[in-house]
């Protein structure tokens, strides 16, 4: 069996530059570097063929070949699979994924509509750092206070996977002490440290040749430099970032007539450096500091209470997503104007129903167990992992399940629901609900309500090379289990009660995704059923006493279930509004 590799090594050193050659100071001293979490949260793939050993000596090759395939510098998904040896619908995949997590909303592969996708492809130097990031391999969490760094290196499996794996997804979280799982702050240093580590090959890969000697031969234009924005930001707390050429001293305030001179990549090279080096130093000290005594006030996350007014809160950061996180044995609810920023992460909530009326850019649900989850509309992806008995309801442009079981998921979700890990007994089903600015929201972030590819689920390897928390030790990698449609006849219509009944109403008064036939017949049928039984109890010849009796048997009966299903719950926070 093979043993985890666990790197002990300090992370890379920052050579003295030469103070000539870097520019210094930075144009705006305020604005510090941040690796952006959504190519590494949103943008892997468990593709063995996209997994290289060694990037640079693989991806160097694949560059020239998708350069002498692109137009216009831009590849499509043919020239993709033939570079890449896999097959049009897994080069569809990679396409699809790129542009949920691409930095420039501007680019024509997010505006491209779904049967121009092939053709519009993505930008070459895009496409190879998605490729290079391949390798990055999550964090795991700690097992003691200094925790280890955790090697990107292939492959990586031991005897505590095995033992991991045996577990349910509820178990494997609840098995790692929540003191000990990353923070925000943790991932962030170690996507940082990931990009440290290989920064030399990722600004190889976006260089261009000059005459010359040695290392000055290459250099990075202006153009070259803002692909950087896919991997990494400039932003102080509380901001979005500032534009990636404004942000450094070499490009900064250049006329966009005149191209900037291209800069040789070893000053960009040691100029970057010394920002993560500061980036990833200020994050230790947070760190630290958290562990080791009270937060500052001012470095709290904002809390806000839920709708019930328990003591459970949704947190939010200044770049990371809000999270709503513990809620247990109650409805929570949150709409647009309670949400800050456009990504959420819904984590460890059981027994509850959670509802998320928001337009959303991201968003995760993670270690989640009983429990009903309404995301409103996601207009990037979302993401389901290790969850248990989840039934979540969601409009999407993609969604991702992974390590997931005995769930079911509604959808109204334009791209094939992607499924990895080791899942069991899923099922999918139509989109099932609305509410009043439903319609309003998935229009903003560019949803189409007339697409809806639910029951096309597409399953990926069931081992996650990414993630040595989760894969068995010894197996080799198969295909995921993929998921059953549910069954017409016990598909229902969820109604979200009008919790915000003083607020604005929307124009949705129905649900906008339309229902394939079979589900049509079933609902009208369900329907044509109750009113038959209804119509059956009025008319039944009963004395006066006897349909009260009738009438109280049927109360108990519901409130037995209400009890039963947990859904008394809604009930009482309802009467609390």
């Amino acid at each position: 069996m093979a043993e985890e590799h666990i790197d002990q090594s300090p992370p890379p050193s920052v050579p003295d530059p030469d103070p000539s050659s870097i520019p210094n100071p930075n144009p705006n001293p305020s604005l510090v570097i941040h690796p952006r979490r959504e190519p590494f949260e949103h943008g892997l793939l468990p593709i063995q063929k996209l997994i290289f050993t060694d990037p640079i000596q693989t991806l160097t090759p694949v560059k020239q070949k998708l350069a002498a395939a692109a137009s216009n510098n831009r590849v499509g998904s043919s020239a993709l699979s033939e570079a890449l040896q896999i097959s049009g619908d897994h080069a569809r995949l990679v396409l699809e994924t790129l542009a949920s997590v691409l930095h420039s909303d501007a680019d024509p592969l997010i505006r491209a509509k779904p049967e121009e996708v092939d053709s519009i492809g993505a930008d070459l130097r895009d496409l190879v750092l998605f490729l290079y990031i391949q390798s990055y391999k999550k964090l795991l969490p700690r097992t003691h206070k200094d925790s280890a760094a955790v090697a990107d290196v292939w492959p990586s499996t031991s005897a505590f996977d095995g033992y991991l794996s045996a577990l349910s997804p509820i178990q494997l979280v609840r098995s790692n002490s929540r003191r000990f799982m990353p923070s925000q702050a943790d991932e962030e240093a170690h996507q940082l440290t990931y990009l440290q580590k290989h920064l030399s090959n990722i600004l190889s890969l976006l260089a261009e040749p000059m005459e010359g000697e040695g290392d000055e031969s290459l250099v990075l234009s202006m153009d070259g430099f803002e692909h950087l924005g896919f991997l990494v930001q400039f932003g102080d707390k509380g901001s979005d970032g500032a534009p990636l050429g404004q942000a450094t001293p070499f490009f900064a305030n250049s006329d966009p007539d005149m191209p900037a001179v291209p800069v040789p990549v070893s000053q960009v090279h040691d100029w970057l450096l010394q920002n993560i080096a500061s980036a990833l130093e200020s994050i230790t000290e947070r760190i630290s500091r958290k562990e080791n005594g009270p937060s500052n006030a001012s470095e709290q996350d904002d809390a806000m209470t839920d709708a019930c007014a328990s003591a459970n809160k949704a947190l939010t950061s200044a770049r990371g997503p809000c999270l709503i996180e513990g809620v247990s044995k109650t409805s929570f609810v949150k709409q647009a104007s309670d949400l800050k920023g456009t990504s959420v992460k819904v984590a460890n909530c059981h027994d509850s129903v959670i509802y998320l009326l928001a337009p959303l850019r991201y968003a995760t649900v993670y270690g989640c167990s009983d429990a009903t989850i309404v995301v409103g509309a996601v207009g990037k992806a979302l993401r389901v992992e290790h969850c248990e008995r989840v039934h979540i309801i969601a409009a999407s442009k993609r969604v991702c399940i992974a390590n997931c079981r005995e769930c079911i998921f509604f959808l109204g979700v334009n791209q094939r629901p992607l499924i990895v890990g080791d899942n069991h007994k899923l099922q999918v089903g139509p989109y099932n609900t609305f509410y009043s600015h439903l319609e309003e929201h998935i229009a903003e972030v560019g949803i189409e309500p007339t697409i809806n590819k639910w029951n096309e689920p597409l399953a990926l390897g069931a081992v996650d090379p990414h993630d040595s928390l989760s894969h068995p030790a010894g197996v080799s990698d198969a295909q995921a289990e993929s998921a059953a449609c549910v069954d017409p006849d016990h598909f229902t219509n969820v109604l979200i009660p009008n919790w915000f009944g003083s607020e604005s109403v929307g124009s949705t008064k129905d649900n906008p995704f339309p229902l394939p036939d079979a589900y049509t017949v079933a609902q009208q049928r369900n329907l044509k059923n109750l009113e038959e039984t209804k119509q059956s109890l009025r008319e039944a010849p009963l004395e006066e006493n006897r349909k009260r009796e009738l009438s109280g048997a049927l109360h108990v009966h519901f409130k037995d279930w209400l009890y039963a299903t947990g859904n008394i719950r809604q009930l009482y926070c309802l009467q609390g509004d």
